[in-house]
């Protein structure tokens, strides 16, 4: 097994649990959020998938990019499903670009990211790609046991 196939194996457990939570959230509770300052359900689902996008952009670049103008930014929010089904093709381009990494890229291939305040190889930033969506996973944990909905078995 190659490296990339061992970061797209992680990414891939990662969006499996992710989509269990995500299609867990009761349609009439998306909106909810836990306080005024925090992203509602819909808002976390959104983010995950547009930073994928981003991330992928920052990869290509080696480098932070803007993130005020993406495809998911222009579009309303409708559904878990749809947002699903919207993401897949930038999903696919993600995929085959972390394929055709050559693993010698992994660790002399850097991305600087000024406004996160740091500097990272390549191999670790894809690790932090799936980190940041399997935080926001289990935050969706949380947003369902506070409002008292059942919550999807991930732990399979």
């Amino acid at each position: 097994m190659q490296t990339s196939d061992l970061l797209l194996l992680n990414a891939a457990e990662v969006r499996r649990r992710s989509l269990k939570v995500w299609r867990g959230i009761p349609a009439d509770r998306l909106p909810w959020r836990p306080d005024p300052d925090a992203m509602s359900c819909q808002e976390m689902v959104r983010h995950v998938l547009e930073g994928e996008y981003l991330y992928m952009l920052m990869i290509r670049a080696h480098r932070s990019v803007p993130q005020d103008d993406t495809p998911f930014s222009r579009r309303p929010y409708t559904t878990v499903e749809d947002e699903i089904e919207f993401a897949r093709p930038y999903r696919a381009e993600f995929e085959s670009l972390v394929s055709s990494i050559p693993a010698a890229d992994l660790t002399t291939v850097t991305i600087d990211r000024p406004d996160a305040g740091y500097k990272r190889q390549l191999g670790d930033f894809l690790l932090r790609v799936a980190y940041h969506e399997a935080v926001h996973c289990g935050q969706l944990l949380g947003y369902l046991r506070t409002m008292g909905a059942d919550r999807p078995r991930i732990w399979d």
